[in-house]
């Protein structure tokens, strides 16, 4: 499961736990979500740090790919990347080469 379900998962979760907690008290039920989504906030940020920083970390390390796979490509497109103009034909994305034996 990935950190941000998880993560996801827990809070909803404490919002729960607190809201229930607050059911039995006499106040209005608009309060009752306010408060309870306050004080779920306030726990979260205390008792799912592990799970925030991982899911920070993940979020990172997408990023980090997307921007090393963005700059490849706009290097393969530059045509700057001999790399990747050797895994062309490899691929077989080249054209043949010409038969000069007709002419």
């Amino acid at each position: 499961m990935s950190a941000a379900v998880k993560y996801t998962l827990g809070r909803i979760g404490l919002f729960a736990v607190v809201l229930l907690g607050l059911w039995p008290v006499e106040m209005n039920i608009f309060l009752k979500l306010m408060v309870a989504l306050a004080f779920s906030a306030a726990l979260s940020f205390f008792l799912l740090r592990g799970w925030r920083d991982e899911m920070a970390g993940e979020m990172a390390e997408a990023t980090e790919r997307r921007r090393d796979e963005k700059e490849r490509l706009r290097s393969a497109l530059a045509g700057d990347d001999e790399a990747d103009r050797g895994t062309d034909a490899d691929r077989g994305t080249d054209a043949p080469p010409a038969d000069d034996s007709r002419r």
